[in-house]
């Protein structure tokens, strides 16, 4: 049994979850509080394998909570959250500070809302409870609430060093050929994954095309995270970009990206069309529209996630002779994208995510 533990200060909230999951085989409800404070010393004396969390509650928030928790005892934890909604930059936090999932709720209408997106919610539960969230530091500076601003100023900091890298940059590295990019696929735990990447990597690394699994409106915002905390430009993916030196463009929720080659350069496709493996964007979709594209001089990677997506693809670029890295089981939050693609015969290497970016900078560095 998945036992599942709902922390949200409406009642009406805690009873319709309880009533939802009760219905499930697997999932057991072991308790509920309508904030933090309450729930800690719950959760310690009868430790749940899933926490289902609030974002705005009386006492304490749930951001900070998550922070604390996952710097302390990492559970599992799913957002449930109205703030979530339209992007909101507070679910793009939760993700970064350790959540696996932010399911959005409408403000009006919520107990129909639940009862139309419970098979929905039952399988993040489940995905959750198969993740393996880890151990975070506590946010410096003036406290847990201070996090946010402290992100800022880490971007902030960032940005006051990159000036010069990124003029050189746009002076003369932009006008180079990309004859090697690099595409990574990503789902569950990408995120930080993702940043944890990026922030290793230098200003004029090689263009870098990416898929994670997002819902629409949130890819804007995490690019323009991302942006803040890089050397690299990132943005969100627009049709007819080019992959360039020093640029990482991200998948639009709820459209496809491909690559297509022109007169020696790589061009961004962003499209419409059915989810792909009940995804769109697809990793499957960018790493088969590069396999008809490249002549093998290219890198792939496929980091933490749940399902398949991505394996096909990235075995079709493994038989092209592109060059294909899965990151390893013990840093994955989910271990189900790489452990297919392996499975596949389509990886050369399996490394740890921290090994990630230096793969990047050999791969570059190859000549």
């Amino acid at each position: 049994m998945i036992k599942v533990f709902v922390i949200d200060d409406s009642a009406v909230v805690r009873q319709t979850m309880a009533a939802l999951l009760q219905g499930d085989p697997e999932i057991e409800t072991v308790g509920s509080a309508p904030n933090p404070l309450i729930a800690a010393p719950l959760i310690r004396k009868n430790r749940p394998d899933v926490l289902l969390l609030d974002i705005e509650m009386p006492g304490m928030d749930g951001l900070t909570f998550l922070r604390q928790q996952m710097a302390e005892s990492p559970i599992p934890t799913v957002i449930c959250s109205s703030l979530s909604t339209e992007g909101s930059r507070v679910a793009l936090d939760a993700l970064a500070a350790g959540a696996v999932a932010v399911v959005a709720k409408p403000r009006l209408g919520l107990r129909q809302f639940l009862e139309d997106s419970r098979r929905e919610l039952i399988t993040t539960l489940k995905t959750a409870a198969r993740s393996k969230p880890r151990l975070s530091r506590p946010p410096s500076g003036a406290g847990a609430m201070a996090s946010a601003s402290a992100g800022a100023g880490v971007g902030a900091s960032t940005q006051a060093r990159m000036p010069s890298a990124r003029q050189t940059s746009v002076a003369g590295l932009h006008a180079l050929s990309v004859n090697k990019p690099i595409v990574i696929g990503s789902s569950t735990g990408g995120t930080q994954a993702i940043e944890q990447i990026l922030r290793a990597l230098p200003a004029d690394a090689p263009g870098i095309a990416i898929v994670q699994h997002m819902p629409e409106r949130f890819t804007a915002m995490y690019a323009q995270r991302l942006d803040g905390l890089c050397a690299m430009q990132v943005r969100e993916a627009r049709d007819g970009d080019r992959l360039e030196r020093g640029v990482v463009l991200i998948a639009p929720g709820g459209k496809h990206m491909k690559l297509r080659k022109s007169a020696g350069q790589y061009y961004a496709v962003v499209l419409d069309g059915p989810p792909v493996n009940r995804h769109k964007p697809s990793v499957d979709v960018l790493f088969r529209s590069l396999a008809e594209a490249t002549n093998g001089d290219a890198l792939a990677l496929m980091l933490t996630g749940m399902g398949d997506d991505g394996a096909r693809g990235m075995k079709q670029l493994h038989d092209l002779g592109v060059r294909t890295v899965a990151q390893d089981e013990a840093s994955c939050v989910v271990f189900g994208m790489p452990m297919e693609a392996i499975k596949l015969g389509a990886v050369d290497d399996v490394l740890p995510l921290e090994l990630m970016a230096d793969a990047i900078t050999r791969f570059d560095a190859r000549g």
